[in-house]
């Protein structure tokens, strides 16, 4: 990579930076389309911003980070392979735009498309469909980083390749993401054909969510976790796959009207009491028949983003996701044990997803493992780090853990006592970084960074 003439944006952005979830810190955003002069001397690069925690939030020593959403060329793209090449900043929602018309989508998708390739690299974001693709690592090509040397250096799975597996998953604190090469997968339409069916428990919840993870590629799960008793954990299954071209309409899906919250909420908004009647109402009202039908791929893939500043719901204090994989070896007793624990600490809201997850990726701190993911948004309250704190207690007496893009409030020794991993990366970290230049709020709070 060469530097080249950019537009740069005049000054400070901001003088504070936030997490979605609230989470925030003092600091100034910067933004080029010239990544490769942005990132020289900065302890972080940051995207859209999605990541709900403070790992996309500067270190208070150095409170500066870099903002790649202008740097987002695409730079090439072989029609014949599926092979493309962009820059960081390039997002999930343009890719949408320009290549699902033409036949091409990415082979894993989170559960926004406000998303940067660069972030989803970063968080080696999963799907829906982790079962059969695996997390987003699995289709990276080769990546371009400015490491903590100040060099810019390619790595892929032939050269370095320990540097490209401790980056895939790696938080962005191996080296600022600069380019992504990426695998498009080729889809037989713009649509997807997919049931809903409702379940009537958790127990029976994961074991339907198992059987259809063998015929459906997609495969996920809304679950009401506030009520008790033999109802605890009820829900919604999701599953589809891309509609074949004789089954999908003729035109493309038109864009959805997305509404705007335009205030930050009052705390009660997302309280207990109109929690549990969100869930009666989304549980009975919704269709859930398990008849196949045709399915806009939006509201599908993404469908919060149909409600644009969601988070604002949640006041001004904000709100966190506990996010963890509990692995198949606990079974379905770990799955009940953690919602049973999240009842007993009034922690649930009507927000909560489980997840089949497939084999572990090769990203050296990736997320998931096979086993059952459970990502639950609370409220910020006044005994969060409490309810946190036993959450992770039990995730690592059952040998799961946290997903690092979603958390702010794990404790070192928790996150220390769930990944087996973290020493092999950390001695991949020094020898591109020697003098920890490159980190975050979230690598000072849990890894021990300088601040």
């Amino acid at each position: 990579m060469t530097e080249r003439a950019a537009k740069t944006s005049p000054g400070p952005l901001s003088t504070r930076i936030a997490g979605w979830g609230g989470t925030s810190v003092e600091g100034v955003e910067r933004r080029s389309e010239d990544l490769v002069s942005l990132t020289k001397d900065v302890p972080l690069a940051r995207g859209l911003g999605r990541a709900y925690g403070d790992s996309a939030l500067p270190p208070a020593g150095t409170p500066l980070v870099a903002g790649t959403v202008l740097a987002d060329r695409l730079l090439a793209f072989d029609e014949t392979t599926g092979v493309l090449r962009a820059e960081a900043g390039y997002s999930l929602h343009d890719l949408y735009r320009t290549f699902l018309p033409r036949g091409w989508f990415t082979p894993v998708s989170p559960g926004t498309q406000f998303v940067t390739l660069g972030g989803m690299v970063a968080a080696d974001v999963h799907g829906k469909n982790h079962h059969v693709a695996g997390s987003i690592g699995r289709h990276i090509r080769a990546l371009a980083l400015r490491v903590g040397t100040g060099d810019v250096v390619r790595c892929s799975r032939e050269h370095e390749p320990e540097l490209f597996r401790a980056t895939i998953g790696g938080m962005g604190l191996t080296g600022h993401i600069l380019e992504v090469e990426l695998t498009l997968e080729r889809v037989a339409s713009p649509w997807i054909w997919g049931t809903r069916t409702r379940i009537g428990n958790i127990t029976e919840f994961v074991a339907a969510m198992k059987r259809a993870a063998a015929e459906w590629p997609f495969t996920m799960g809304w679950i009401d976790c506030l009520s008790r008793g033999e109802h605890m954990g009820r829900g919604l299954l999701m599953a589809g796959r891309w509609a074949t071209a004789e089954e999908a309409p003729k035109h493309f899906p038109k864009s959805l009207p997305r509404v705007t919250v335009p205030f930050v909420c009052p705390d009660w908004v997302m309280g207990r009491a109109v929690g549990r009647l969100a869930n009666t109402v989304i549980y009975n009202a919704l269709p859930a028949t398990g008849r196949p039908a045709i399915i806009h791929p939006e509201p599908f893939f993404y469908p919060l983003d149909i409600l644009r500043q969601w988070n604002r719901l949640y006041g001004r204090r904000g709100f966190t996701q506990h996010q963890c994989v509990l692995p198949e070896s606990a079974g379905v007793d770990a799955v009940r044990g953690l919602m049973e624990l999240l009842t007993r600490h009034e922690a649930a809201s009507f927000l909560c997803v489980i997840k089949d997850c497939g084999e572990e990726g090769e990203g050296l701190l990736s997320f998931p493992r096979r086993g059952v993911s459970i990502a639950l948004d609370m409220p910020i309250r006044d005994d969060t780090q409490r309810v946190v704190d036993a959450l992770n207690s039990f995730v690592v007496s059952v040998g799961g853990r946290v997903y690092l893009a979603k958390d702010a409030f794990t404790r070192p020794e928790h996150y220390q006592a769930m990944e087996p991993r973290l020493d092999a990366w950390r001695e991949i970290r020094r020898r591109w970084d020697p003098d920890g230049r490159i980190r975050s709020a979230q690598s000072v709070r849990l890894l021990g960074d300088r601040p």
